[in-house]
C-alpha cells in the first residue's frame, strides 16, 4: 500500500516531518496539487493544501503536468529546473500532479500555526541551577 512522508509547513515557516502510513495514506490517493485535505491525517485540526511532492528517485511533480506518470517536458522555468541563462529550455523528466503510490515525499502546507514540540529551555535550567547552589553549600 501507500506510505507518505509529509513535510507540512505553516505561515510562519516552522516545518515538521510525519510519516504517514496505509490507512491513514489511503484518502491522499489520487488528489492533485492543489488540493485540500482535513489535517487530522498528521495530527492536526484543520486543513492542509497539498504544494508539491517528489518519488522516490526524487524526480518532482509538477502541477502543470496532468496524471500520475512520468514524463519528460520542455521547461524553461519553474519546478525541476534550476535558474539558468536567459532564454534557455530544456528537457527534463518529472511528475505529473496527481498522487499515486509512486509518491514519496510530500509536501504540505497548513493553514494554522504548529506548536514546538521542544521542551521549555528555561524550566530545564532551573532545577540545575538549584541543585548547583545545594552543592556550593
Amino acid at each position: 500500500m501507500a506510505n507518505y512522508k509529509l513535510t507540512v509547513s505553516d505561515k510562519n515557516g516552522k516545518s515538521v516531518s510525519k510519516e504517514v502510513k496505509e490507512a491513514d495514506a489511503n484518502p491522499l490517493l489520487g488528489l492533485e496539487i492543489p488540493a485540500e485535505t482535513d489535517a487530522s491525517i498528521v495530527g492536526l485540526s484543520g486543513k492542509i493544501t497539498i504544494t508539491g511532492g517528489s518519488d522516490k528517485s526524487g524526480v518532482p511533480m509538477r502541477p502543470d503536468v496532468h496524471g500520475p506518470a512520468r514524463k519528460y517536458v520542455l521547461l524553461s522555468k519553474g519546478v525541476g529546473l534550476k535558474d539558468t541563462e536567459k532564454g534557455l529550455r530544456k528537457r527534463k523528466l518529472v511528475r505529473g500532479n496527481t498522487i499515486s503510490d509512486e509518491i514519496y515525499q510530500l509536501n504540505c502546507k497548513f493553514d494554522g500555526e504548529l506548536k514546538s514540540e521542544e521542551p521549555n529551555v528555561e524550566t530545564e535550567e532551573a532545577p540545575k541551577k538549584e541543585e548547583a547552589k545545594k552543592e556550593d553549600k
